[in-house]
């Protein structure tokens, strides 16, 4: 069965983004509440197994971890997509670094389906790369150049501008199903860090070649 994930999966990347946020003032209730919320991780890695609502990931650092799918969790692939699929008014989610010119440069870029737009709108620290960022923002002008596009995003009233260079993985969101979860399959798992090990809400999944590049 094919399980469609469009708008929970940016759901849960929404509660991850927050949690990277700067905080605001908060009154000591909603700070207690804050402070019981579950530490959110990431999981990046190739499927060892999959059974039920289990699933076994060897991550990119090397560990075997066991990941448990909550009730009801969702499933999601990505396809790719072309830096000349961008438009000005897409919204848009790019994890990029500094660059030496003072602006940043892609590593990735994932354009949202019109249905996501706005889904964890912001700038924040990411963990694909150490000092890492991921923005989600519309873009505002996309222009073309010598060595790939260069986007100006905007967010929350303030822009950014991202190069993207050629190259760099551009992806969109697509169906899965459980049959995709096979051994040696790459996943992104946003997840809860519980006492037994990552609880996940989502599963991104690769498939057709393509992986999720986030």
């Amino acid at each position: 069965m094919i399980r469609n994930i469009l708008p929970t999966l940016l759901l849960g990347l929404t509660v991850i983004a927050s949690t990277a946020l700067p905080a605001a003032p908060v009154h000591s209730e909603d700070q207690k509440a804050e402070d019981q919320k579950p530490e959110q991780i990431h999981v990046r890695g190739s499927i060892v197994s999959y059974s039920g609502s289990a699933l076994k990931v060897k991550t990119r650092e090397g560990e075997t971890v066991d990941v448990t799918l909550a009730d009801g969790w969702k499933l999601a692939s990505v396809a790719n997509a072309a830096v000349t699929d961008i438009k000005p008014g897409d919204f848009v989610g790019i994890a990029s670094l500094p660059s030496a010119d003072g602006g940043d440069g892609a590593l990735e870029v994932l354009i949202f389906p019109p249905a996501m737009k706005g889904a964890g709108e912001g700038s924040y620290g990411w963990d694909l790369k150490p000092n890492s960022s991921m923005t989600n923002a519309t873009v505002a002008d996309a222009v073309k150049g010598v060595d790939g596009r260069t986007v100006t995003v905007s967010y929350h009233g303030k822009e950014k501008k991202i190069a993207i260079p050629d190259g760099t993985p551009v992806v969109t969101i697509a169906p899965a199903s459980n049959d995709d979860l096979v051994a040696g399959a790459v996943v992104f798992i946003p997840a809860e860090k519980a006492a037994s090990g990552p609880l996940a809400h989502q599963v991104l999944v690769g498939k057709n070649g393509v992986v999720p590049p986030m």
